[in-house]
């Protein structure tokens, strides 16, 4: 297959003037290295396009791809990381991982965490605070965690983001919001072990690749899998693969929950344990990091004894699967009537 990488490198947006923590998503040079070389020695012809502007351009001009591997998560907005797979959808142009409504719903933690709510997938109370008069509406007992509703990588999260009374729970809410540039979520902390949960293909054939316990270590930010613990994690955390007694209920729960918001081909479900043990989902992660080494899917593939370029091959296994089953779809006879016979259409003038 001929496959275009998509993508966001840090370092061409440091070069345009945005920040260390604004880029903390995007991908090193290295992360798409490794990822061409896998598609290279799987026989693919592979074809560097970058973001999505470049995306567009090319795509205008006519080039078409058999696949697309999709790894950008767009610069601004809640919507920034279903920019490429909506741009695609309108060429036609088959892609790895979630198609515009998942990207976008899954980047949203609130409203995932609506649709986890009514699918009955255990997931902590919350509310989102847009602006500082929602704060009078929460209701949740303390401490309460508040993050960022629409980012990823942990930005936004730091050893202040437990709260212990209203006058935190106001400043953090307003840094959120000034910083940010967008809403606030707030739900209750929960003390428990936190696990993050690997996730191969989608709806009834996905499954759990393998499950991680993330554990601070000295140093750490304390509380949770901060902005700072998580870039630094070979220094500040230490990943276990989970036990089963464990791992077993934090998994169904975050198979219910990929499922519920449509996740595909691979991703990550992160969970933590209440205060009476009970695994709750945190966040589903549809567009998940792929650096071999530094993210956490590959860390969780090779717990488990998946090799990096097994991963990958399954990731683009369940793409081209969904393409080809879509084409037979759209290359099977019609169901709807013809326009000209249909009973409602107007007979011709004399």
């Amino acid at each position: 297959m001929r496959i275009g990488l998509t993508y966001d490198l840090r370092d061409h947006y440091r070069a345009l003037g945005f920040g260390e923590e604004e880029t903390a998503e995007f991908d090193p040079p290295s992360t798409i290295d490794a990822i061409e070389g896998v598609l290279r020695g799987l026989a693919h012809e592979t074809v560097r396009i970058g973001n999505v502007r470049e995306l567009a351009r090319r795509l205008a001009a006519g080039e078409r791809f058999d696949l697309v591997f999709n790894t950008a998560e767009g610069i601004e907005g809640p919507g920034r990381e279903a920019q490429v797979p909506a741009l695609l959808d309108a060429f036609g142009v088959p892609y790895t991982f979630g198609d515009p409504l998942v990207c976008a719903l899954t980047l949203h933690k609130g409203m995932t965490k609506r649709v986890m709510r009514d699918a009955g997938v255990p997931t902590p109370p919350f509310c989102v605070v847009e602006d500082e008069r929602d704060l009078d509406d929460v209701r949740l007992p303390f401490p309460l965690f508040v993050k960022p509703v629409a980012e990823g990588t942990a930005k936004g999260i730091d050893g202040a983001s437990r709260v212990g009374d209203p006058e935190a729970l106001r400043a953090r809410c307003r840094e959120v919001l000034a910083r940010y540039r967008q809403p606030a979520l707030v739900e209750p902390f929960l003390p428990g072990r936190e696990f993050t949960v690997g996730i191969l293909g989608g709806g009834r054939g996905a499954a759990v690749l393998g499950t991680l316990e993330v554990a601070l270590l000295a140093g750490a930010e304390p509380d949770s899998y901060t902005y700072l613990n998580k870039e630094r994690c070979e220094d500040l955390c230490a990943y276990s693969l989970a036990d089963r007694v464990a791992a077993a209920p934090a998994e169904q729960v975050a198979l219910a929950a990929w499922r519920a918001v449509g996740g595909v081909d691979a991703g990550r479900v992160d969970v933590r344990l209440d205060t009476a043990g009970r695994p709750q989902v945190l966040e589903v992660n549809a567009l998940p990091g792929l650096h071999p080494t530094h993210s956490d899917l590959p860390m969780i593939a090779s717990a488990v004894g998946l090799a990096y370029a097994e991963l990958i091959g399954s990731i683009v296994r369940s793409a081209a699967s969904r393409a080809r089953a879509r084409f037979q779809e759209r290359s099977a006879p019609a169901r709807l009537p013809r326009l000209d016979t249909h009973p409602s259409a107007a007979a011709p003038s004399a």
